[in-house]
């Protein structure tokens, strides 16, 4: 393929591969959107709690906000770090499809399970201490 110079200009070759990975590289960032977003409102539960129980006129014993507050930051701070490391692996792999020298990484894999986990237990906890 030529341009307008005369040149030859080269082609991508694994086209598909490379959508593929770019498909991967925005699963990620709307998982960690999502994970930001869930810290945000994590963050706000303790309020919206307290707001109901006050309209439903019952003193409903609440964990301190402080509580909410400080897991709902860690969870926005994970789902940023999991958006720059999904951008460094796509990057990474990227680079690894034109050179075909592709090895698979876990570091995000990983970071979402424990990230889900962390949810899940902290939810647990959560809603014990609401009972």
């Amino acid at each position: 393929m030529n341009d307008d110079k005369g040149e030859k200009v080269p082609r991508v070759r694994n086209r598909r591969v490379h959508m593929a990975n770019e498909r991967t590289f925005l699963s990620w960032i709307r998982t960690s959107i999502a994970i930001m977003a869930f810290g945000f409102v994590v963050e706000r539960f303790a309020i919206f709690t307290k707001q109901f129980s006050f309209l439903a006129g019952k003193t409903v014993a609440a964990p301190p906000r402080g509580y909410s507050t400080v897991f709902g930051i860690i969870l926005v701070a994970l789902g940023a770090l999991m958006g720059v490391l999904a951008f460094i692996r796509y990057k990474k792999i990227e680079m690894q499809i034109d050179e075909d020298t592709y090895r698979p990484s876990l570091i995000l894999d990983v970071l979402l399970m424990i990230s889900s986990i962390a949810i899940g237990m902290f939810l647990v906890i959560y809603l014990i201490h609401s009972i």
